[in-house]
């Protein structure tokens, strides 16, 4: 595609550079929006989710370097590829998870409520994020001869990421872009509807994020790493998510317990829910 935005002398700007900004100021946006209608001081969520975007970035990288070792350690030429490569979006997601524990511990924020702010939010990013993904030409998919193909020419694509050029390949981008939208319009419905919950928005979220990767996973066409060379790590991840957020969702759903009688010697010190 473009994974060149464009150039000036030395400066050169790249489209997935500028589409995942895009992505986490989108879903910065959604999340002070929904957090300001839930009567929700935002600028303890700004300060929150700025850690959360350091720490989904960091730890997006950190996961692609644990699954390509080899490749990223092979020469310092191909350690310094690891700065244009977009990570994984798994270990983007689970750092983000345990820096806004941390933060909304400190900011003292209940922990489910919060999540479900958030969650359209990272649906909105990763439905854009994965449109700079087909820009740069990473998470390419496999060859293919469908109607809706897509085929990369540019030489820049292949040098940063390893594309294959002039190859009809899976859509895979758009594939994961479209299961952004669809989860996105998932939870903004579900939301709506009666029983609401507690976690119910995140977990969702989890669960539908998890089924819909383990399948796109199939399509892929790049070197992601492999676990018990059965399946790729994201879809291993999934495995262990899809379960875990039907369990939770499980749980949360259950009818609350009547309160406990206050202790006689005193009120109970608060606790972070």
């Amino acid at each position: 595609m473009h994974p060149i935005l464009f150039s000036a002398g030395p400066l050169t700007i790249y489209s997935y550079g500028v589409l995942l900004a895009s992505a986490y100021l989108l879903g910065l946006w959604l999340a002070v929006k929904r957090a300001r209608g839930a009567g929700v001081d935002a600028n303890r969520i700004m300060d929150l989710l700025i850690w959360v975007i350091i720490a989904a970035l960091v730890g997006a990288k950190a996961l692609l370097f644990i699954v390509d070792f080899k490749h990223f350690t092979s020469s310092w030429q191909e350690f310094m590829t690891l700065l244009r490569s977009g990570g994984v979006f798994y270990g983007g997601l689970i750092s983000a998870i345990v820096v806004c524990i941390w933060q909304l511990k400190k900011h003292r924020l209940p922990l489910w409520p919060s999540g479900d702010l958030f969650a359209p939010g990272i649906a909105l990013g990763y439905m854009v994020g994965r449109l700079g993904c087909l820009m740069a030409g990473c998470c390419y998919g496999k060859p293919t001869d469908v109607a809706w193909a897509v085929t990369f020419t540019d030489p820049v694509a292949n040098l940063n990421v390893g594309t294959p050029l002039n190859v009809a390949l899976h859509p895979t981008q758009l594939y994961e872009s479209a299961a952004g939208l669809v989860i996105l319009a998932a939870l903004l419905i579900l939301e709506k509807r009666p029983g609401h919950f507690a976690g119910r928005t995140f977990w969702s979220f989890a669960f539908l994020y998890a089924v819909l990767r383990f399948i796109i996973e199939f399509f892929r066409g790049d070197d992601r790493g492999m676990v018990f060379n059965a399946v790729s790590t994201s879809q291993f991840i999934s495995i262990v998510l899809a379960p875990l957020s039907l369990f939770m969702l499980w749980y949360l759903s259950r009818p609350a317990r009547p309160a406990e009688a206050e202790a006689p010697h005193g009120p109970r010190k608060p606790r972070f829910v």
